[in-house]
């Protein structure tokens, strides 16, 4: 498996998890919120290990590799969207 196909197995297993805890009658902006807090460990976990933290630098990197990846799925998404109205 090359990295973009384990990037979209693991992405497919969180939206998984995320579409498991709604069926449990968990409010979406809870399940989002809890994945985003649970990226936001695990992102420090990689950066600073078990027992760090990261400083302004850190939490900065962190936010604006969230934000390109945000913004490149409402691309993708948008652009989705316009092909299926064609």
């Amino acid at each position: 498996m090359n990295d973009q196909e384990q990037h979209q197995y693991c992405t497919n297993k969180f939206v998984e998890l995320a579409n498991q805890l709604r069926k449990e009658d968990i409010d979406p902006p809870m399940v989002s919120g809890s994945l985003m807090t649970a990226a936001c460990v695990y992102a420090t976990y990689v950066a600073a290990g078990n027992d760090g933290a990261l400083e302004k630098t850190g939490i900065d990197k962190v936010v604006a590799v969230f934000r390109r990846t945000l913004e490149h799925h409402q691309k993708v998404k948008k652009a989705q969207l316009l092909q299926r109205k064609a």
